[in-house]
């Protein structure tokens, strides 16, 4: 799978904690993701295991497990892990993929290494991540 730069940049800009980023920001996360195609059957994330990645589902379809149940299901645009990311926290889900997909996946060190390139990156998440629980408290 190779992106076009535009479609990469739409992707991400269209999760939460990306969503006030600069193009510039954008830009360097992008230049940071790696771009994957997984199979079917492939486990993502485990329940109770610390997270250290970020992914967007580009195209196909993933089950969302807790305590062995499906809760949810992810397809193309779909994306999982932004708390482990910035956080370190355990998965709260096991996510299997049901069909091949392609994905963009960011790293921890990739991230870091996107805040370093582009410092701003770092507060335009952080405000947009104070945000989300400002609102999730509030429901």
């Amino acid at each position: 799978m190779k992106l076009r730069r535009e479609t990469k940049l739409d992707l991400l800009r269209s999760v939460p904690i990306f969503s006030a980023c600069t193009k510039q920001e954008l830009e360097a996360i992008a230049s940071e993701a790696d771009e994957l195609t997984v199979p079917a059957g492939r486990e993502l994330t485990e329940e109770g295991k610390t997270g250290r990645e970020f992914v967007v589902l580009v195209s196909g379809a993933a089950d969302v497990r807790q305590g062995g149940e499906t809760v949810n299901q992810l397809a193309g645009g779909d994306f999982l892990g932004e708390i482990a990311l910035l956080t370190g926290r355990k998965r709260t889900a096991t996510v299997v993929m049901t069909a091949q997909s392609d994905i963009l996946v960011l790293t921890e060190r990739a991230f870091r290494r996107a805040t370093d390139a582009v410092p701003s990156l770092a507060a335009s998440v952080n405000d947009a991540l104070a945000g989300r629980l400002r609102d999730d408290a509030t429901v």
